[in-house]
This record gives C-alpha cells, structure tokens and sequence, in this order.
C-alpha cells in the first residue's frame, strides 16, 4: 500500500470528496424506502379514514423528490471525483513505469520482452484505474447500503430480519470461494496478453521479412495458438466470474419469497385486527433486504475487479522495483568529460547472466590511444557487439574495469559519458519523423550547416536532397520508406553529428554499397 500512496497523495481532495459524495447518495437511498411506507400506511390510509391524506402524500412526496435531487447529485460528484483520481492516478503510474523503463540497462531489458512492457504500460494501468474508480465510487456505497439497509429492516421487523441470519453467511461463504480461485486465473490471464502483444509486435516489426519467407500462414498458426490460450485462460477467468451473479439472484429471489410468505401472514394479521404488518412496512422491508443483497453483489464486484489488479499491479511493481545495476549515483567524477577518447579494457571478465558459467569476455586487455582506428574482427556471437557497449557502459564488466580517458566508466555521469561516445549499432533504427528530427537525435541543438556537413560525411547529403522534402521529408516508423543502405547512412550521419570523440560502428555499413 505504501508504494501507491505517492500516487493517492496529490490527489487526495479527489480520494475524500468521492466517497462523501456517495455516502450523500446513501443516505437518500436507505430513507427512501421508509418515505415510501410512510405513504402506504399513513397517506393512503388517512385518505380513507379522514379523507386528507392528499396532503400527507404530498409533503412525503415533495420530501422523496427532494431526496432524490440530493442522490442524483451525489451520485454525479460521486462518478465526477472518482474519474478524477483514478485517471490522474493511471496516468502518474504509466509515466513512473515507462521513466523507469528508460532508465533500463540491455540487461535489465532483457528480462522483459517488449511486448510484456507494452502489456504492463497500457493494460495492467488500465486494470489499476479501473479498480480505483470503482472502489471510490462502491468502498463506502456498498457497506453503507448494508448497514443502513439491516439497521432499517431491524427496526421495521426484528423477527423477520433474522431471515438474513441464513441469507448473508451464504453469500460470503459463495463470494470467498469464488473469488479465492479467481485471482490465479486473472493472473494467467494478464500472462497470455503479454504473449499475444509478443507474437503481434514482432510479426508487425518484422513484415518484411515474413512476407520475403512466405511465412504468412505460420505466423498466422503462432498468432493463433496465442490467441487460443489467452481466449481459454479469459474464459476460464471469466466463468468463474459470472457465476456470482445468478447465484445472488436466486438467493436474492429466494429470499423475498420467503419475506413476502411470512411477512404476507404478518400483514393478514394486521388486517384481522392482530398484532401484525402493515403493507407500506412490507413493502420497505423486501426494499432493504433487495439492498442488502445487491450491496453484497457490490462487494463481490469489487472484489472480483480488486483480483485483476492486484495481478496487474504486481507486475507493474516489479518494473518498478527492477533493480538497475547502470548507477551513476555513487560515480567519483561527475564533472568529468570525455575529452581524448583513449579507451583500456583491463582484465575484463564478462557473463551475461550471472553466476553463469558461459563467460563470452574472459580476461580482456585491450587499449586504444586517442584519434586511433581500430577493427575488431571475431566469429559471430563472440562478443564484439558486447566488448563495445561497455566502452559507452551500456553493460557492466563483472570483473576488471573499462576507463575512458583514464578514469573507470563507472566514475563518470552516465549523460556525458554517453554524450562523449556516438554508437551505430547493429540494427540502425529511425524514428517517425523528419530526416532533420532523426539527425537532430545526436545534437539537438545543431545547426542547418554542421548537419548538413555530417549527412556529406556519411554521404547521405545527395540521396536526402533527392527527396521531395529534403531533410524535412518525413520517414515512417522504423524508417521503413528508406532503403537498407540509406538508412545505414543516416545513423551514421545522426552519430557523427554528436561530434564525439570516441565513434563506434558496430558492423553498420553492411547494407552501404
């Protein structure tokens, strides 16, 4: 609870004038049936003893409408506060997750595939929001309806209140078990969404290539199999569900039978002269009983929406409590620059996983002097990509030490460490934007000419003028309206525009012709 409460508390006006505003609507809602008996017995009963009971029903009725103004406007403030905190609520929590998420190491990424993160940033918040609104709208609403409901059907019939003695033990004993199972579905259930988003990003990212394989009806079949499991985990979860529903209507349905048999007895008694019930008490009592239960179906709901969350927010919690081990916290020289660009590797030792006995770095030495050009040439998967992204520490030796300039990368600020290296990687990424937005990642600051200068150093100045647009020609997600070659281009022209004095590029010219 500690951990959402950095959520609740800027917005605690919203958390307190939302469930006020509903016990208003309460209040009204539980005096409302006794305003109706009071019309039954003594208005309608007047008119035919006196022949004045007009204006007895009409000052209660003049009451209930002014009852009802006063529960309509509570239910409205009611909804109004509770939309409020939830929606800032979801909204803080998705920009806590998905900062953290920037802030991950490769090896905190890793952990998580994409489309799980997707999962957690939208549908798990999602859940969380959804259950915040309820619960503001239903935490006091639902025990308030009860309570107020029993007191009022104690006071009208003690005797035949005790029909409830049976009733509610049912109810929670049908709610714990159902909801007790519930949670584990729910959780499987959030589990095959984050699949489903897997197999559908990946297809979409990588089109092309599917399309190139004639893999169409394979990914179809693994689209499939996906959607299968999360349509059997949600109907597993969902059925459980819905069982509550017609289970409290029967009891619900049950329940008044047996009220209106006895109480119907009680109210013959009444007319006969005896000791009995009047039909306006009747009639509020099967009211407050219909209360009771649907306050408990309230309950239930909430519940039920409290299991999705609590499964969602457990995931969330552990983005948010993903321990990052990239920390220039305790860096000694923040100040520092990266000025020369002289790089030693001493005695590196490197496991992507650790305690693992698949060690890809063993024991490296390497030292390159200032202005140096150096090509490192190794077998695939031997660990060239992953001996150059700890020079930018975008991982973190597990023995030894990687200095930049003669000081540990550890002891720098990870922003001008990061600022002093321009990296191309591997897989050369756009982003949807202009040609001068993407180019403008290295500097943002930039001017026209020294971009222009870096797209020539990486010749990519005459294909972009080429354009229709130049370098304000938009380029769609992932640079896809760009050709292999091209693209391989920009990300050098983005890297040299940093002006940085250590520049890798890691395999990134095997597109260029």
């Amino acid at each position: 609870m500690k951990r959402w409460m950095k959520y609740i508390k800027p917005y605690w006006i919203y958390f307190v004038l939302g469930p006020i505003c509903m016990i208003i609507e309460v209040i009204g809602e539980v005096f409302m049936p006794k305003l109706l008996s009071m019309i039954i017995n003594q208005g309608v009963g007047t008119a035919k003893q006196v022949g004045n009971g007009t204006m007895y029903i009409t000052a209660i009725c003049s009451l209930m409408v002014a009852t009802s103004l006063l529960m309509l406007l509570g239910g409205i403030g009611g909804a109004y506060f509770g939309a409020k905190a939830s929606v800032n609520f979801g909204a803080d929590v998705r920009k806590d997750v998905y900062t953290k998420v920037q802030k991950f190491s490769f090896e905190n990424i890793d952990k998580f595939s994409t489309g799980s993160l997707v999962t957690r940033l939208t549908n798990d918040v999602t859940q969380i929001q959804n259950f915040i609104n309820i619960l503001l709208r239903m935490c006091l609403r639902a025990p308030g309806m009860l309570v107020g409901g029993l007191i009022m059907a104690i006071i009208i019939h003690a005797k035949l209140a005790l029909i409830l003695v049976v009733t509610i033990p049912i109810v929670l004993l049908i709610q714990v078990l159902i909801i007790g199972n519930g949670f584990s579905r729910f959780s499987n259930m959030q589990k095959k969404i984050d699949t489903l988003n897997s197999a559908v990003q990946e297809n979409l990212t990588n089109i092309r290539v599917v399309k190139s394989f004639v893999r169409e009806e394979y990914e179809i079949k693994k689209f499939q199999k996906a959607n299968a499991e999360l349509k059997s985990a949600g109907i597993s979860a969902i059925n459980l569900m819905i069982l509550i529903q017609p289970l409290m209507m029967f009891i619900l349905y049950g329940t008044t039978l047996t009220v209106l048999w006895f109480g119907g007895n009680q109210v013959i008694d009444y007319v006969h002269g005896h000791l009995g019930m009047e039909v306006g008490d009747l009639t509020a009592f099967i009211t407050y009983i219909t209360q009771i239960l649907f306050s408990m179906i309230m309950v239930s709901f909430i519940f039920i929406i409290s299991s999705r969350a609590i499964a969602s927010g457990r995931r969330i919690a552990e983005v948010l409590d993903e321990t990052i081990p990239l920390s220039d916290e305790n860096a000694k020289h923040k100040e520092f620059e990266v000025t020369k660009g002289e790089i030693i590797f001493r005695n590196v030792t490197f496991r992507y996983y650790k305690n693992s006995e698949g060690i890809v770095l063993d024991h490296i030495h390497l030292h390159i002097a200032p202005g140096s050009t150096v090509g490192i040439i190794g077998s695939t998967g031997c660990g060239k990509t992953t001996l150059v992204s700890m020079i930018p520490r975008l991982y973190d030796v597990d023995e030894g030490e990687v200095l930049v300039d003669g000081v540990n990368v550890k002891d720098y600020d990870l922003v001008k460490l990061r600022d002093g290296v321009g990296m191309v990687l591997q897989k050369n990424v756009l982003f949807s934007g202009t040609v001068a937005d993407n180019l403008r990642w290295g500097n943002l600051h930039a001017s026209e000419e020294d971009m222009k200068a870096a797209a020539q150093s990486a010749q990519a100045d005459l294909f972009v003028h080429n354009f229709t647009d130049g370098y304000e020609t938009n380029l769609e997600h992932g640079g896809v309206n760009v050709s292999g070659g091209q693209k391989q281009r920009l990300c050098i022209a983005r890297a040299l525009l940093k002006k940085p004095k250590v520049l890798i590029l890691d395999d990134s010219t095997s597109a260029v012709d």
